[in-house]
């Protein structure tokens, strides 16, 4: 190896070392560092959420507010910023009375792995990978189904997105790429269980198994056996497609998971005749180990 192409290896290793130990020390102290959100990138992020003004939304690590003032300002919504450094936050405040929305906004000096976010029906990150994964549990199970996620550059750990988009950023930041990526998820409700109904005509059970927002279904329906395809959950909504062992009768149901019950509408169609019937399931107690 020429004597160049030795210290550039070992420049090469100093700067991961040092990237290295940067982060560590973020993870350590809770500190992640303050790169700012693109604006063209915070409006995007707000949009593929689909956000208006019925929403609450709450931007973790919230900066200077921009993410949140935009909500505020552009799609009517209201919006909260949580926010570690006070500086910030008092910056993000000031913004928020030259933009004309400091009835809409509110910003908090706050832990976001502390923070009570629960009522927020969008939440927009742009945290570090490790910050996203302590996270998980709660944007899961504390969300109400149909609230959106919507994080910038990093995923959520194991936890596929229901949309990715790669954009230009208008101004890139030096510590940042001149492009990036948005993902979006929307929570699911909780499925998974045993599920029955009895009708007039027959019963109907269904065994639903959950990964996040696939699920798989196996079940009866009319006490006949059901193949029904894989689907995902949307929301608190919920949709498959089976068929009959007579192979000619569709299943088709639409409904929604809410408070222990799938209520919905199933229809049965064979040779181009289809009739519908109203459809509510109940969830079976787990059997006592």
């Amino acid at each position: 190896m020429s004597r160049r192409a030795l210290w550039r290896a070992l420049f090469t290793l100093a700067c991961t070392c040092t990237g290295l130990a940067s982060y560590a020390q973020d993870e350590g102290t809770g500190k992640p560092p303050f790169i700012t959100t693109p604006a063209n990138v915070a409006d995007r992020m707000l949009a593929i959420a689909g956000t208006g003004p019925a929403d609450l939304v709450v931007d973790l690590g919230s900066g200077d507010g921009r993410i949140a003032i935009a909500a505020a300002s552009k799609y009517g919504a209201r919006a909260i910023g949580l926010e570690l450094d006070p500086k910030l936050v008092q910056i993000s405040r000031d913004n928020a009375q030259a933009a004309g929305v400091t009835g809409r906004t509110a910003f908090h000096v706050t832990d976001v792995l502390k923070a009570d976010f629960s009522s927020a029906t969008v939440v927009t990150a742009y945290l570090l990978p490790w910050l996203l994964a302590r996270l998980g549990n709660t944007f899961l199970y504390d969300l109400k189904p149909g609230s959106r996620i919507v994080t910038h550059a990093f995923k959520l750990s194991g936890w596929q997105p229901d949309r990715s988009e790669t954009i230009a950023v208008a101004a890139p930041d030096p510590k940042a790429g001149v492009e990036t990526t948005i993902h979006m998820w929307t929570v699911p409700a909780q499925a998974r269980g045993e599920w029955r109904a009895s009708t007039s005509e027959g019963e109907w059970h269904l065994a639903v198994r959950q990964n996040f927002q696939e699920i798989d279904i196996a079940g009866t329906a009319l006490g006949q056996a059901l193949r029904i395809e894989p689907t995902r959950m949307d929301g608190d909504r919920i949709a498959f497609t089976g068929r009959l062992p007579d192979g000619d009768t569709v299943v088709r149901f639409a409904g929604r998971v809410q408070s222990g019950l799938i209520a919905g509408t199933a229809t049965l169609e064979r040779a181009g005749i289809a009739r519908s019937l109203p459809l509510t399931l109940s969830r079976q107690a787990a059997p006592r180990p």
